[in-house]
């Protein structure tokens, strides 16, 4: 992208992290750039990635809305939020990652049960980890049954609303342990980041989508469903980075979406959205050739030249400038 990258890391870091800037920075001074006819040319800046340490850094380093074009913060919630409401810079990420997954009225159980145990508990601090299962009421007593018993064998502490208590009670459902307790307001919207997951009854798809539009941080949700016409109607619907069909919401990352290192997952809808690989760190910058035309040469009339818009194909201008 040709950026500079100023890079903070954690404090308990700070020896490793100088280290690391050091190593990319002898590799900057030690690598030589070449034009397409092999003559070496000037290297780039070996200051191009610099390390910063204190807070107080930071803090200025988020007024300098000249000089920096986007920042890139990954941490906990307070940091990202203080990151986000103390600088006019372009911030690309997410303060929450409370991702729901939806057990439609067509749900097949078998898939359920793997689907949302990956999504709970494979690893319940990632931001992609499902906080919240949404429940069709018509297999509130049998695929959420199977689901549940999965989950608390796994040691979930499950957050449930007054229907999905009474249909595991009606199961029999062993919870010896005393994993399950009554959902408030409060679980929903709530980020866990530990084996804990709310869990709501609902009657319809639409009150579903509603209660996750009302409820997500727009990160990433699921819908679980042999229905066809139900999945894409949730997908369309659900404003979110990621929605998935018959899929663990785990699978909202860079690496697993084939990009590489992930910088980031971003919630926004400009630029990057999702998880964020180095191409979401390149922008557009359009380069126009001409021969001495005037804007006014062109348009409808006598002596006017029309648009093409046709498409140039790379290969055939690539050795014509120099770029």
């Amino acid at each position: 992208s040709g950026n500079a990258a100023i890079l903070k890391g954690g404090k308990e870091a700070s020896r490793t992290n100088q280290a690391l800037a050091n190593a990319i920075q002898h590799a900057i001074a030690t690598t030589q750039q070449t034009q397409t006819q092999g003559e070496a040319v000037s290297r780039f800046p070996e200051r191009a990635v610099q390390v910063v340490v204190t807070r107080e850094e930071i803090s200025s380093l988020l007024q300098m809305d000249r000089y920096v074009d986007l920042v890139v913060p990954r941490g906990s919630n307070s940091l990202v939020r203080y990151i986000q409401n103390n600088t006019r810079i372009p911030v690309l990420g997410h303060a929450d990652g409370i991702c729901s997954t939806y057990l439609d009225a067509e749900a097949d159980a078998r898939k359920a049960v793997h689907i949302v145990v990956d999504a709970k508990t494979s690893y319940p601090a990632a931001c992609n980890s499902t906080e919240a299962l949404l429940v069709h009421s018509s297999v509130v007593d049998s695929v959420f049954v199977d689901v549940s018993r999965a989950l608390l064998a796994k040691g979930v502490r499950m957050h449930m609303d007054d229907r999905a208590k009474a249909a595991i009670e009606r199961a029999g459902v062993d919870d010896a342990s005393g994993l399950v307790s009554s959902a408030t307001d409060d679980d929903f919207g709530h980020e866990y980041t530990d084996l804990d997951i709310a869990v709501k009854v609902v009657d319809s798809l639409d009150e579903a989508i509603d209660h996750i539009n009302a409820h997500s941080s727009k990160h990433t949700d699921a819908i679980v469903t042999e229905n066809k016409e139900n999945a894409q109607w949730f997908m369309r619907r659900v404003d979110a980075a990621g929605v998935y069909w018959n899929a663990s919401t785990r699978f909202a990352d860079g690496f697993r979406y084939g990009f590489g290192a992930e910088i980031g997952v971003s919630t926004n809808k400009t630029h990057a959205r999702g998880p964020a690989g180095l191409e979401s760190l390149t922008i557009y910058k359009y380069y126009l050739f001409g021969n001495g035309q005037g804007s006014t040469d062109y348009g409808v009339g006598d002596g006017k030249r029309g648009f093409l818009h046709e498409e140039i194909p790379l290969d055939s201008v690539r050795d014509k400038f120099v770029l």
